[in-house]
């Protein structure tokens, strides 16, 4: 019996839509080689999102980096290529025609795994780029072209709520940061 190395982590890309499937092949395919012992885990990071049905709340889990199956081995011998002969697999990422897959790095593990939660942590020092009562120009969507000014300031979902003069008339719109310019 081969030591077991310590195991890196490896990125498996999958077919978008079929992460938990090609999870479940590569469960049971490496139980069923005998390869327990290469393989720690596998994993799609997945993230808790509420959508709103027929007026109830439902929880769903969404796949936090569609096409995406993380997986913890040794990727030794044949396991590379009994990974990739699995139904729904594309290939490793990062590596190179030829080549062995190539592992993660910690960082990148880590903020994978939401050890280090940067995402949360970057967002909140993200500067909100307009103010109230700031005059702004629509440079997305219908009322392209239209000035307006700066009522409310949505930070969670980074939209602005304008009121834009149309025929003599304030109208206020709800527009994203990426469909308003400075004027």
């Amino acid at each position: 019996m081969a030591e077991a190395k310590e195991k890196k982590w490896y990125v498996v890309r999958a077919v978008s839509g079929q992460e938990n499937k090609v999870k479940d092949y590569i469960e049971k395919e490496i139980s069923h080689q005998g390869l327990e012992d290469f393989v720690d885990q596998v994993l799609v990071p997945t993230e808790k999102v509420i959508q709103i049905r027929n007026g109830k709340k439902v929880n769903k889990e969404r796949v936090y980096f569609p096409g995406y199956v993380m997986i913890q081995a040794n990727i030794a011998g044949e396991i590379p290529h009994i990974i990739k002969g699995i139904n729904g697999v594309i290939g490793f990422l990062g590596e190179t025609k030829g080549g062995d897959p190539v592992p993660l790095r910690k960082s990148e593990v880590n903020r994978m795994l939401g050890k280090v939660d940067e995402l949360s942590v970057k967002s909140d020092n993200v500067a909100i780029p307009f103010t109230i009562g700031e005059t702004i120009k629509v440079i997305d969507g219908p009322f392209n072209g239209f000035n307006g000014t700066v009522e409310k300031i949505n930070e969670e979902k980074r939209k602005l709520e304008v009121m834009v003069k149309i025929f003599g008339r304030k109208t206020p719109l709800e527009l994203s940061y990426m469909q308003v310019e400075k004027v």
